[in-house]
């Protein structure tokens, strides 16, 4: 089976779809003759900026591992087309198909918004998650500096940090994350879905490449900072046939573990990626739908707790076996990073008592 997806025609973008927003009375439907046209506005990201009153937003999800999270950004340039997070841009009044990474929702003032809070009497010093419902190290992180100015405040305060990302563009911060990382401050998991660059390029379009990524690990390691790969998600059909091949290579680059998700496409989501095999891989399209199916008890995607993330019958059994294969064979079952949140102080200036 050719397996090579067809090339973008997209300027970049995961989708060029305008979906209509669940939360709207109205709705709208494209015109085929205006799709040439809409293709060719797709290209320009808009940025807004937001004023929230607070950074830090709880999460109560148990498949997490993390009470707390922080997004810097709302909506996401990489344009990874089966990214769960694309829902929550309805909330903002957008939609989940292409404003989802054409309108970015930027917070200037998250690190002053962080130094408040983390000196806050209410603030107990718990891991915070960097982030949950975007990148932040998409794109607009190279000029903005937002992020880099969180783990700023982070260092300051002794502040207790995990970042997941799939862009190498952490390696600019690596004199920070070093001085963290010294203090058991800062854990990093670098995602990465495909090695297969054709893959990638039209799966996840401005994310940092394959090459890219194992580099980053590289860096990352040779400055004392733990860094581990999540695979997430893994695509049954479509990239669960690399899982050894990108564990031999994180091994080799430096990570300590490595760690899975399966595809989950809940509401809108299912509707982006149907559409998206149909124009890149419209041979596969019935087979790899079939096969997400067959992991979500006849659907493509599953909320419940303890099952959303790794799906359950015989597909997602032997997805996990080989997971737990790839493991044991490149040594990246190294234990969980244990982050120390004994050291965190209210104030910057404030000197420890030993």
């Amino acid at each position: 089976m050719n397996m090579k997806p067809i090339p973008p025609k997209n300027n970049g973008r995961g989708t060029t779809l305008q979906l209509n927003n669940r939360f709207e009375r109205h709705s709208y439907e494209t015109e085929p003759e205006a799709t040439d046209h809409a293709i060719e506005g797709v290209g320009r990201t808009e940025f807004t900026e937001i004023f929230p009153k607070g950074i830090l937003n709880k999460i109560d999800s148990p498949d997490i591992g993390f009470n707390w999270g922080m997004n810097p950004y709302q909506g996401c340039e990489h344009g990874c087309i089966y990214c769960y997070a694309r829902t929550t841009h309805e909330y903002w009044g957008f939609n989940a198909g292409l404003d989802f990474e054409k309108q970015i929702l930027i917070k200037k003032q998250a690190p002053e918004l962080l130094r408040q809070k983390l000196g806050s009497k209410s603030w107990k010093g718990e891991t915070i998650m960097l982030s949950g419902n975007t990148d932040c190290y998409q794109p607009a992180e190279r000029k903005l500096k937002i992020t880099r100015d969180l783990i700023r405040v982070c260092l300051d305060f002794k502040q207790s940090l995990a970042i997941i990302t799939k862009n190498a563009l952490i390696t600019r911060d690596v004199d920070l994350l070093r001085d963290m990382a010294r203090q058991d401050l800062v854990g990093v998991s670098l995602s990465i879905t495909s090695s297969d660059e054709h893959v990638r390029r039209v799966l996840e379009p401005r994310t940092s490449s394959y090459t890219a990524k194992l580099k980053a690990i590289e860096t990352l390691r040779q400055a004392g900072i733990p860094v581990s790969v999540m695979m997430a998600p893994v695509i049954p059909g479509l990239t669960d046939r690399e899982i050894l091949k990108i564990a031999k290579d994180v091994s080799q680059a430096g990570a300590l573990n490595l760690y899975y998700t399966l595809v989950r496409l809940n509401g809108p989501i299912a509707l982006l990626f149907e559409n998206w095999l149909a124009e890149h891989l419209p041979d596969s399209k019935e087979r790899i739908l079939k096969l997400i199916k067959e992991c979500h008890g006849g659907r493509m995607g599953n909320s419940k707790f303890g099952e959303r993330m790794r799906g359950k019958g015989n597909i997602a059994d032997i997805i996990h076996q080989q997971f737990e294969l790839a493991r044991t064979r490149y040594d990246l079952k190294g234990p969980r990073t244990v982050l120390n949140t004994s050291l965190f102080r209210k104030r910057p200036d404030q000197l420890s008592l030993f």
